[in-house]
């Protein structure tokens, strides 16, 4: 089989050659290192291992926190990615710099940070204890956490696709009679859908493996609010590889087959769209 090269990049060997070695030092060495060590333990060891009711717990919190995170920057995501393409107003430029402000924070300064605001004594924290809604220590807190740094995502991936998207067809629909519900609806988020998708399933992601700003307002209660990269690196600590390596490759697992379905997700909606 041959191979036309369409770039400016050197052939499809050389070109080949270096995306596998550079992809199987980064990322396939590590992830089959961390498998092999798991291979320690006999299958009924890795069932019990992955399977304890600490560890259980664990995986609820974080994928159930991680999912909820990723709808909620769904929604806000698409909104702030549409105030910043579709309006003018003073503060724009700071705005969007502001969006990009949990890539650049340390992880850990953004746990502490908003630790120290919604803790029963901080500023925001304080106001709403006496409504009764805790927000530190809570699996809500987690949430808050995930929430912040997988913003951007969501932002990031509409952005392009809301400024190539003409405001002209939305006139037109309003035009013809359509309603604005009918519009978005029927107008924009086809349009969007793809993107939006992708942006969801990156904070997804990011949340899944979260450790540092959470590490702090989680309060790190086994059964309550223990995430499971904190006990994953607990496991570490007291040396026990096996176990936590077993632990990765569930959590490998699971986060590569939700990964694949978002994508096959994405590829019938661009499938649909396309006819």
């Amino acid at each position: 089989m041959k191979f036309k090269s369409t770039g400016v990049l050197p052939g499809f060997g050389l070109s080949m050659g270096f995306t596998l070695t550079y992809l199987s030092l980064i990322v396939l060495i590590p992830l089959a290192a961390m498998i092999l060590k798991s291979t320690t333990f006999t299958w009924a060891q890795f069932i019990q291992a992955v399977t304890e009711p600490r560890v259980m717990a664990s995986y609820k919190l974080t994928f159930g926190a991680s999912l909820v995170a990723a709808l909620l920057n769904s929604f806000f995501g698409a909104v702030v990615a549409w105030v910043l393409i579709r309006y003018e107003f003073p503060g724009k430029k700071i705005l969007d710099a502001l969006v990009d402000l949990p890539f650049a924070l340390p992880t850990a300064v953004a746990g502490i940070t908003l630790t120290a605001l919604y803790a029963p004594n901080g500023w925001i924290g304080s106001r709403l204890e006496p409504l009764g809604i805790k927000v530190a220590y809570t699996p809500l807190g987690i949430i808050i956490a995930l929430t912040f740094i997988g913003l951007p995502f969501v932002v990031r991936t509409l952005q392009p696709v809301l400024e190539s998207l003409d405001p002209e067809m939305e006139k037109a629909a309003v035009s013809l009679g359509a309603s604005r519900w009918y519009t978005v609806t029927r107008v924009v988020l086809p349009t969007l859908l793809p993107a939006w998708i992708t942006g969801v399933s990156l904070s997804f992601a990011r949340a899944v493996g979260e450790y540092g700003s959470v590490v702090f307002i989680a309060g790190n209660m086994p059964m309550k609010t223990e995430i499971t990269p904190l006990l994953i690196i607990t496991k570490l600590e007291q040396y026990d590889y096996a176990g936590a390596t077993s632990i990765g490759v569930v959590m490998l697992v699971i986060s590569f087959i939700s990964l694949l379905t978002i994508n096959w997700l994405q590829s019938r909606t661009g499938t649909h769209r396309a006819h």
